[in-house]
């Protein structure tokens, strides 16, 4: 499994995880901290693709940014 940890608003962390995980199987999302709303991606190697594909999308809309 592939770990990415992004930042962004608190505000957006529900609805960042609603939109990834939409995508069922793909990937799963865990809050790391919500205080400084850090979230978890962990993705199926074998959808890595098209996950980064939804979050480049994430990140060009300025939803997410990778921290790590």
């Amino acid at each position: 499994m592939l770990n990415k940890i992004y930042g962004l608003r608190r505000e957006n962390i529900a609805l960042a995880q609603f939109i990834i995980e939409g995508y069922e199987r793909l990937a799963t999302v865990s809050t790391i901290d919500a205080h400084q709303a850090l979230i978890q991606v962990m993705i199926m190697p074998d959808f890595a693709a098209e996950m980064a594909g939804l979050l480049d999308y994430l990140k060009a809309q300025g939803m997410i940014e990778e921290t790590v």
